[in-house]
């Protein structure tokens, strides 16, 4: 009981620490908002369509539009709608066919299509395709004018055969094949990637940051003032790692739940996934625990903290994915539970994979957990009894 005591207040304190909610909480789910934003795979861009005319040839454009593979399209029938969601994120662009688009096309005339969209690259490169699709329709609006001007068939006519010349097998067929796996799976979702990165990154960083609270209680006196109770070295040493590892659990299990809820995170096979987290917050504990008993001051002690935090983050490939590191440097990566820990998920998360799949991972976390554990809790004893 003495050991969960201590573990609960080294839980309340984190809890009682505005700053300290923040990193541990807020900033985590900030940063997978913005890698995912950023860089994420899977993006549909969300084109939306208002279409003011309502004719057959404007009804033809917004079909070509619905039915390309590049766009998840958003019906409209409200403009003002419509740009707002643009300004706002909720649509990446819009395309607003006007009321006259049939009436200048039969006549000859010129139709202007409205494209809206934010000054994004991305923007740029679809704007491309839409255009596209425009040209495709205008060409055969061309076609079927010649066809007229010589008299050889009625506007409407020529326009038919010129959809079906248009539609039909004249041309040369460009074939498509791809050869090899795809380095981050063909079902990546567009915050998966970055989401185990940032769990991994972060449980590591507060628990070795966090090691300054560890030096505080033996600064102020307060490891003294417990091993003069009856309270044992191992009850101490029990609670103070239960504390280490309950914060990391407390917000590795945040992020996994959050991604999930938030970002529709799909973290794979739920039980690999908690032995992973488990083993991820154990050797987080571990280095926490080996950081406070080396360590004598507090603000030496966090701000080495964050600096190897990151060092080995950058190292492990939580910055920079693993697979676009040279193989010299995957292997270096290796000698960092971080890399472990992500060649775990990228199983569970990319290739359906189960526990049985991650046993090597497994071993190899566990591994991790007990050296650190192990010269965390030796070290801290030799502190407590001289």
């Amino acid at each position: 009981m003495k050991a969960l005591a201590i573990t609960a207040v080294n839980v309340r304190r984190m809890l009682r620490d505005p700053s300290t909610i923040f990193f541990v909480f807020i900033f985590p789910m900030l940063l997978i908002l913005v890698i995912g934003a950023a860089f994420g795979g899977g993006f549909e861009p969300k084109v939306g369509v208002l279409d003011e005319g309502g004719g057959p040839f404007a009804s033809e454009f917004v079909a070509e539009i619905v039915e390309n593979e590049d766009f998840d399209a958003i019906d409209y029938d409200d403009r003002k709608l419509l740009l707002e969601d643009v300004e706002r994120g909720v649509a990446n662009m819009g395309v607003i066919v006007p009321v006259d688009y049939d009436e200048r096309l039969s006549t000859g005339e010129v139709a202007e299509v409205e494209f809206v969209g934010r000054l994004d690259q991305s923007v740029v490169q679809y704007r491309s395709t839409i255009e596209a699709i425009a040209a495709n329709q205008s060409a055969v609006f061309r076609a079927a004018r010649l066809v007229e001007d010589e008299g050889l068939a009625s506007f409407d006519a020529a326009v038919q055969s010129a959809q079906l010349v248009a539609a039909g097998p004249i041309g040369t067929d460009v074939a498509r094949e791809s050869t090899g796996e795809s380095v981050f799976g063909e079902n990546l979702g567009q915050f998966d990637l970055g989401a185990p990165s940032n769990l991994i990154l972060f449980v590591f960083l507060t628990s070795l940051a966090g090691s300054a609270a560890l030096i505080n209680t033996r600064r102020l006196g307060v490891s003294r003032r417990m091993v003069s109770t009856p309270t044992s070295i191992g009850q101490i040493l029990v609670g103070e790692t239960g504390g280490r590892f309950a914060i990391a659990m407390i917000q590795g299990l945040f992020i996994m739940i959050g991604a999930a809820v938030a970002f529709e995170v799909r973290w794979g096979n739920l039980l690999g996934a908690a032995v992973l987290l488990i083993l991820i917050a154990l050797v987080g504990a571990g280095g926490g625990m080996l950081m406070g008993a080396i360590f004598d001051n507090d603000e030496q002690a966090g701000s080495m903290g964050v600096f190897i935090g990151l060092g080995l983050a950058a190292l492990g490939g939580c910055m920079f994915p693993l697979e676009i590191f040279p193989e010299t440097m995957v292997k270096v990566a290796h000698i960092t539970p971080h890399a472990w820990g992500l060649d775990g998920f990228a199983e569970l998360i990319r290739r359906g994979g189960t526990v049985a799949d991650i046993l090597v991972e497994i071993a190899v976390l566990a591994g991790f957990a007990v050296l650190l554990l192990a010269l965390g809790t030796w070290r801290l004893r030799e502190k407590l009894t001289h």
